[in-house]
This record gives C-alpha cells, sequence and structure tokens, in this order.
C-alpha cells in the first residue's frame, strides 16, 4: 500500500479558476481542506515543521 501524502488529496485553484467560484464553494473548498489536514493529522501525518495553520494560509494565498 502507498503511502498517503498532502499533495495527493490537496487541490490548487489558480487565481482564475478561484475567481470563477462562487463564495458557497469557495466556503466549501475551505472547509473540506481544513477538515482533510485535520483528518491527515489525526493518522499521523508530518507536517514538516509547519502548523496545520500555515498549510491552510497557504492554500488560501492569492486572495483565497
Amino acid at each position: 500500500m502507498d503511502v498517503l501524502t498532502y499533495d495527493d488529496v490537496h487541490v490548487n485553484f489558480t487565481k482564475e479558476e478561484w475567481a470563477l467560484m462562487d463564495p458557497s464553494q469557495k466556503s466549501l473548498y475551505k472547509d473540506v481542506m481544513l477538515e482533510t489536514y485535520r483528518n491527515l493529522t489525526a493518522v499521523g501525518y508530518i507536517w514538516e515543521d509547519h502548523k496545520i495553520e500555515e498549510h491552510f494560509q497557504k492554500s488560501r494565498s492569492h486572495g483565497r
């Protein structure tokens, strides 16, 4: 069985894609990604010296 990584579950939209999404879609994305971070942490995923919040903030960069 292969090891699951953050990159396997992370979805990163371009600025253009993000701009096309309505507020409910953006909110859903944020909720799902935060739940994903928590679930990965719960199963022992190592965040390479970063905190979950830092990853969440990175996924929201560029006005996300």
